[in-house]
């Protein structure tokens, strides 16, 4: 058995960061701005549309701290068939989900609780992507679905 060869069957851990998208924050305080100029340049009577306006302004910029402030989450998939890790903790019930460059990650902590983050393409670069598509077991077919009308 060739050397090559060996190293493809044995897969090693893939590491990865996950961190706050820029493009989200920025996409975050854009639709903020927008938000602000369609309350101002609508119809709506002026004593009513400044506080509308504030309160866009500011529930906005608050979700984009909210966003901006995320703490970097280190996921590990092992090679072998042990539990996906994260921040050294074993997680269950991981689902990588794709969707173009994006990638969606669930999984259920010790509580029960579900949590999710999202890769997108500022986070994640091309190798990085490819590792995680190798290193995450193959989704089975969504759900099924008869052939015919019921």
């Amino acid at each position: 058995m060739s050397k090559s060869h060996r190293s493809s069957i044995a897969s090693p851990n893939c590491r990865l960061e996950w961190r706050p998208s820029r493009w989200v924050i920025g996409g975050l305080l854009a639709l903020t701005a927008l938000g602000v100029f369609s309350i101002l340049v609508s119809e709506m009577p002026r004593p009513v549309a400044w506080p509308l306006a504030a309160s866009a302004l500011g529930y906005g910029l608050w979700l984009t701290r909210l966003e901006s402030r995320k703490p970097t989450l280190s996921f590990v998939w092992p090679g072998s068939d042990g539990p996906a890790m994260l921040d050294g903790d074993p997680i269950r019930e991981v689902e990588v989900q794709w969707r173009g460059s994006l990638a969606f990650v669930r999984w259920r902590v010790k509580t029960g609780r579900i949590q999710r983050v999202s890769w997108w393409p500022d986070t994640l670069s091309p190798a990085s992507r490819r590792e995680l598509r190798l290193a995450t077991p193959v989704a089975i077919a969504s759900r099924q679905r008869g052939a015919m009308a019921p």
